[in-house]
């Protein structure tokens, strides 16, 4: 049994977040002295990502009882989405080309074939960790992997429906999935402070990042307006009017589908995962950011729109960091050892494509997490990059979120086959 935390009160929780954003924006800030040093080496987004961590470690805070992801998750991402992407150019974004799909569905593949590699690997090693037979055959707990992985927790709901793992086992696999996605979270916020590096490395072409991104800057500084209160209610009334449309629409949606269509009812249906409220919702805030940049609403840009979003991206950011046990990583090293192998093949295999077809970290990072992070953690990273490319991360979540139950059979059914 836990222990509990020593915080359980989420106003409290919620403020210890804020203080640690507030202490990095603060001291990351400085242009001289030991903080400049340290923020050169050290990303302030990571460091946003890393402290609420640290107090997970610590025993201060608790994912399991706090409701701050949660809420964060359900009300202010979508906020942040319909914000940032008022002052979308769409035509912008699809002159990105084909290279953020190619990265994409690269990271798909890497997915699929890491399983099976993985298990292939550990068991000429250790045969007892990848083995098990029925309920207990770990393949079918690894399939629980690939489904968060591909799509999110729908499509990891899914599989283990499917598959029907031992679910007095299933806490060992979700343990694994928390920890190696965090890790390679960490690893891809770190990469973001150095991408001009990576870039280089890869000799990537990021003439079509930065195209849109100073036409977005170019935009905002036409419109550009000290805001008032009035900005400031028109802003967030339009963020959470969106928002409580997309969580109206997602429950029709999703009660539509369930109420007229048996196969949508059928847990071990490839199709049941797009039941998921959450799925429904993202897509319909991003359908009203899209639609909202068409009309006079983008010259809110002006009066700091996509900088409102970026603070609910931020929140967002240090209640993920929340779910990140330090301690945990020690735990069950069989398994983790096989997660950590599956997941170095999905990034290798990213890693070499972009070389050969010279994509730019950005596509790598977002690509990725679009992947193993879903709608919850791309547009996190993509907003690091510039607040106007958050809508990339949710447009390649979303595919993911649709392949994402199929994708996850074919890996499971790899695994399966070389399971010992």
């Amino acid at each position: 049994m836990e222990s509990q935390p020593i915080f359980i009160n989420d106003t409290i929780v919620f403020g210890l977040l804020m203080l640690m954003l507030a202490l990095v924006f603060y001291t990351s800030a400085k242009k001289t002295g030991f903080w400049s040093k340290f923020y050169s080496i050290i990303p302030a987004l990571l460091m946003c990502y890393l402290l609420p961590a640290i107090l997970n470690s610590l025993g201060l805070i608790s994912p399991e009882i706090s409701k701050v992801y949660d809420i964060s998750k359900n009300y202010l991402l979508p906020a942040a989405l319909v914000l940032m992407t008022l002052s979308l150019d769409l035509k912008s974004v699809f002159n990105l080309g084909p290279k953020a799909l190619t990265m994409f569905f690269v990271g798909t593949v890497g997915i699929v074939i890491g399983g099976p590699i993985a298990i292939l690997l550990v068991s000429i090693v250790s045969p007892e960790t990848v083995g098990g037979a029925g309920p207990d055959a770990v393949w079918r707990g690894l399939s629980t992997l690939a489904g968060s992985w591909i799509g999110g927790g729908a499509n990891q709901t899914a599989m283990y429906e499917i598959f029907k793992y031992n679910p007095e086992k299933f806490g060992a696999m979700i343990l694994v999935d928390i920890v190696v996605a965090q890790l390679w979270m960490a690893v891809l916020l770190f990469g973001i402070g150095q991408k001009n590096k990576i870039d280089r490395w890869l000799k990537a072409d990021t003439s079509a990042i930065e195209k849109l991104k100073q036409k977005v800057i170019n935009y905002e500084k036409s419109v550009s307006k000290i805001p008032n209160l009035t900005d400031y209610m028109i802003m967030f009334g339009i963020a959470f009017a969106a928002v409580g449309i997309a969580h109206y629409g997602s429950n029709k949606i999703s009660t539509f589908l369930t109420s007229n269509f048996d196969v949508f009812n059928d847990k071990t249906s490839a199709l049941a995962s797009f039941t998921s409220t959450f799925f429904w919702m993202i897509t319909i805030a991003t359908i009203i950011g899209i639609i909202l940049s068409f009309t006079r609403a983008k010259k809110y840009e002006g009066a700091g729109a996509s900088k409102l979003g970026s603070v609910f991206i931020y929140v967002l950011v240090a209640s993920i960091g929340m779910k990140m046990d330090i301690a945990s990583i020690f735990e069950n090293p069989g398994l983790l050892v096989v997660g950590i192998i599956w997941m170095a093949i999905h990034v290798i295999l990213l890693v070499i494509t972009a070389k050969i077809i010279r994509a730019p970290y950005f596509f790598l990072a977002v690509g990725s997490k679009a992947n193993v992070g879903g709608a919850a953690s791309a547009p996190v990273v993509a907003a690091a990059f510039h607040p106007s490319l958050a809508t990339v991360g949710v447009l390649l979540a979303v595919v993911g979120y649709a392949i994402g139950t199929f994708s996850a059979l074919f890996c499971a059914n790899l695994m399966e086959l070389v399971a010992p």
